[in-house]
């Protein structure tokens, strides 16, 4: 099992496109389109926002209903989010006019959208980019690269990711693409990942695959503490590797499951990583605890404190912000036992020993939270479970961004 190059594409009879629509943005790309060549087992994993975006809706209706899907359509600049019917009736147009041109039923379209929530589209012109996309479609790296680039919004970089694996003596793939950098809370998914792989696998188990890694995955990713309304996470699958189909929780399921947690760590990390005007990449750890919950709960504490994040952005070992996060997330510990540690390309220090200053360097803890990905241990010396959960620091940036972000 390894990481490969590629993204959305990777695995085979996966094609991919992007074009410049209009939708929002001049002078890039700003609509992407995923396409297999034949129907695929569909899951996914919404928002639990009460305010549903359009094509959350009318994503939730073909998982949860039909469950097999065979392209996505994604544009970036505007959400269709509280848009009414109107933008129901978009997703609608839209998932037809890709019926049309690739020759598939358009309840087998996926849709998806991120941008500025409450603008209305301009349907003409996602019309015309599905046109362009169903033109241009191609199974390259390249074209999968593109197409992650389209769907960028603040997004700084791209991301994709691809991991090869073998199950029932087949070689498969799973790989994406993700965006998302601002308005990051996940409560059940992310903003807006889209993942394909060649596995044969059931529709049932691929959705139990899917939720119950996106609880320690993407839902323990924090930038802003603000949940979107058009988070999305898809995963098709077109049985193209030749397995055997995996339709029980066998070995050849929790390899599955163990190709899809690595895609998915890492995609958390390059959310986390990219978060709007952030200089750095904080992983948080929590082991020694007695439940995983325990551990879980205390580590999201941490990544969503606004004064943890601003220590980080200053370089600051100020471990007390640490414990004080963890102090209030309502789960119960001995602060008096907690041990924390700092580590980074730079090194590893211990910043804490039962409950307070251990005897370190300042110059050496602000030289390891100087890197651009830091990774902080609290051990609580409870038990044995341990969770991770990733967030960024908090820069003047940030409120740059979003202080603009309509205009």
């Amino acid at each position: 099992m390894k990481f490969i190059d590629g993204g959305v594409t990777a695995a085979k009879g996966f094609q991919a496109a992007s074009a410049a629509a209009g939708i929002k943005y001049t002078g890039r790309t700003d609509m992407a389109m995923v396409y297999s060549d034949k129907p695929c087992a569909a899951a996914g994993t919404f928002t639990r926002n009460v305010v549903k975006a359009a094509p959350v809706k009318w994503d939730q209706h073909i998982v949860h209903d039909l469950g097999t899907a065979q392209a996505v359509i994604c544009n970036s600049g505007i959400a269709n989010a509280c848009t009414g019917q109107e933008g129901m009736d978009y997703c609608s147009q839209t998932a037809d006019r890709a019926s049309a041109r690739l020759g598939i039923p358009a309840d087998s379209v996926l849709v998806a959208s991120t941008g500025v929530i409450g603008m209305q589209l301009n349907i003409d012109r996602v019309c015309a980019g599905v046109d362009m996309l169903s033109a241009s479609l191609a199974d390259s790296i390249e074209a999968g690269h593109q197409a992650a680039r389209a769907i960028m919004t603040t997004d700084t970089q791209p991301k994709e990711v691809a991991v090869e694996f073998e199950v029932g003596g087949r070689r498969a793939v799973i790989g994406g693409m993700c965006k998302g950098s601002g308005m990051i809370h996940p409560n059940m998914c992310t903003m807006l990942c889209f993942i394909t792989t060649d596995a044969a696998i059931s529709q049932e188990m691929l959705q139990k695959a899917l939720s119950d890694d996106i609880p320690d995955t993407f839902n323990m990713v924090s930038v802003d503490r603000d949940t979107s309304t058009n988070d999305t996470v898809l995963l098709l699958a077109n049985g193209e590797a030749g397995n055997a189909e995996i339709t029980e929780e066998n070995e050849d399921y929790r390899t599955f499951c163990q190709a899809l947690r690595m895609v998915n760590t890492a995609f958390c990390r390059k959310i986390a990583g990219d978060g709007e005007g952030a200089t750095a990449l904080l992983e948080m750890k929590v082991i020694g605890a007695q439940t995983h919950e325990q551990a879980a709960v205390l580590a999201k504490s941490v990544v969503t404190s606004n004064l943890v994040k601003t220590a980080i952005c200053g370089h600051d070992a100020n471990w007390g912000r640490f414990l004080c996060a963890m102090g209030y997330s309502g789960a119960d510990f001995d602060p008096e036992k907690v041990d924390l540690y700092f580590e980074s390309a730079a090194g590893k220090i211990q910043i804490m020993k039962d409950g307070i200053a251990a005897d370190y360097s300042e110059e050496e803890a602000t030289r390891i939270l100087s890197e651009p990905e830091i990774t902080a241990t609290a051990d609580i010396k409870m038990g044995k479970e341990s969770a991770a959960a990733w967030g960024c620091d908090l820069t003047k940036e940030y409120i740059t961004i979003n202080a603009d972000y309509r205009s």
